[in-house]
């Protein structure tokens, strides 16, 4: 039986940004630690398969092969993340707003408050946004009391900062 093979997309060989909060290394080191308390059991299960005999035609064989190379890639790419992250440490007082800073703004009336993050670890429905988005990336270096034009999909929309944490 032969794996398919697929074209490389879009997105493929885009590294992740290395900027985390520490809450976010400590996870990855944690799942880094999981991958790899768990690859013995599965080079195991793969020994066992390839002891079945004819490899070419043990599908069992190939199932486990392909979940230990995806695993092994999966290890290999935390650690590469981890060995060049940033650790976000946001000075407070510095009055202008920068990574992990925490900005309310004013828009139509209405206060949001965005917390501004490396691209790995947004969630837009809880206000954490990347830094590299439309609204982060017109949010850094602002100061309090700053007026800013935002140019969404299909209208402009003003924000002013009202509290930088």
């Amino acid at each position: 039986m032969q794996l398919p093979i697929r074209k490389p997309g879009k997105y493929t060989y885009l590294k992740p940004d290395q900027h985390l909060t520490e809450a976010k290394y400590n996870e990855l080191k944690n799942k880094l630690n999981r991958l790899k308390f768990n690859r013995p059991r599965l080079a195991e299960e793969v020994k066992k398969y390839a002891s079945d005999g004819d490899f070419s035609e043990n599908a069992a064989y190939q199932i486990a092969k392909g979940k230990l190379r995806g695993m092994n890639q999966r290890i290999l790419e935390i650690e590469d993340h981890l060995k060049r992250a940033v650790i976000i440490k946001p000075n407070k007082k510095s009055g202008v707003v920068q990574l992990g800073s925490s900005v309310t703004v004013e828009a139509n009336g209405r206060e949001k408050t965005y917390l501004i993050l490396g691209s790995s670890e947004t969630n837009p429905a809880k206000g954490i946004i990347s830094r590299n988005s439309p609204i982060g990336s017109a949010l850094i270096g602002r100061r309090l009391g700053d007026q800013i034009k935002i140019k969404l999909a299909d209208r402009e929309i003003e924000y002013k900062i009202i509290k930088i944490e």
